[in-house]
């Protein structure tokens, strides 16, 4: 199970989750944190249940046991005042009426949202603002049976985020897009991350995502298999010394030296936030222990998870 750090309690709280339907097991005990901030990115082979957790999380579909919190209230016991914290798509893309505009869809959305007495009333401005953001305003009085299956994505996550969530859900929200509108959907997750917002979406792009999720979710035969904090691993060095074996055990005994193993020749240490490279470099010269070479040991997250998937 994911643990939250310090005093910050989660923005939304998976504990022991499982979904059954008759004797099949969907979902097996599944464990997840995510606090105020956060991008966490949901991965895992097709079947893996990753829309069936979604679905759950969102209150689309029931638990079989255990429970999911999103700040601090129960979605399946308290689902209204829940959703009033949360904005999501599942299973992209999201659902329109194509015969009306893109404006015309958000405004239902917007009165829908509006019903719940914990949702403030979304105004126009705000339908223009998600507009622009989602770089549709051009589109936006064109009907949906007009819009390509990327622009559709796209106002899925516009819908997504009309009520400023506190917690956003989104299901593969980058499939069908071009290179260009992947690249939108990435600058608005880290801007809403930044913002405060607790950010979930599941996905295959494991290269991309690594670039700016904070936490990795590795989903496989219902289980959640591992959980890769991505903020450790960017922290990593590799030092190429004549004595790894030697290098490694003077190290660890360093406090911002949080883990240092050998990968001969190389010694590969994952710092702390109050040391780095010079400190490393400076400590093994006062040892006597040459280095050849310091570079970033860069983490494959495709390697990593296509390594766990693929254990018996």
């Amino acid at each position: 199970m994911t643990k939250a750090t310090g005093l910050t309690p989660p923005a939304i709280e998976v504990q022991d989750l499982t979904k059954k339907y008759g004797q099949h097991a969907i979902l097996e005990g599944v464990n997840l944190q995510v606090k105020a901030g956060e991008v966490y990115a949901l991965t895992g082979p097709n079947g893996a249940g990753k829309t069936t957790l979604i679905r759950t999380m969102t209150g689309l579909a029931f638990p079989t046991g255990g429970s999911v919190r999103v700040m601090g209230v129960d979605v399946h016991r308290e689902g209204g005042r829940a959703r009033s914290y949360l904005g999501a798509v599942v299973e992209a893309p999201a659902k329109f009426y194509p015969q009306f505009t893109g404006t015309q869809n958000l405004q239902m959305h917007a009165n829908l949202a509006s019903m719940s007495p914990d949702t403030p009333k979304i105004g126009r401005d705000r339908i223009r603002e998600v507009l622009a953001l989602l770089e549709l305003t051009r589109m936006g009085d064109r009907r949906v049976a007009e819009y390509s299956l990327g622009q559709r994505q796209r106002l899925g996550v516009a819908s997504a985020m009309l009520a400023d969530p506190k917690v956003l859900i989104l299901d593969e929200p980058t499939s069908g897009l071009d290179p260009l509108g992947i690249g939108l959907i990435h600058r608005i997750v880290t801007s809403l991350a930044s913002n405060g917002c607790a950010v979930i979406l599941s996905t295959h792009h494991l290269r991309e995502i690594a670039t700016y999720a904070h936490t990795v979710g590795i989903l496989t035969g219902g289980r959640m298999v591992d959980t890769v904090d991505l903020r450790q691993r960017h922290a990593a060095y590799r030092f190429r010394v004549e004595d790894p074996v030697g290098a490694v055990a003077s190290l660890e005994r360093l406090p911002f030296v949080r883990r240092a193993t050998t990968r001969s020749p190389y010694a590969v240490v994952h710092l702390g936030r109050d040391g780095g490279v010079p400190e490393v470099l400076s400590h093994l010269a006062s040892q006597g222990i040459r280095v050849f070479e310091a570079t970033p040991d860069h983490f494959d997250l495709y390697e990593y998870y296509r390594e766990r998937v693929e254990q018996p």
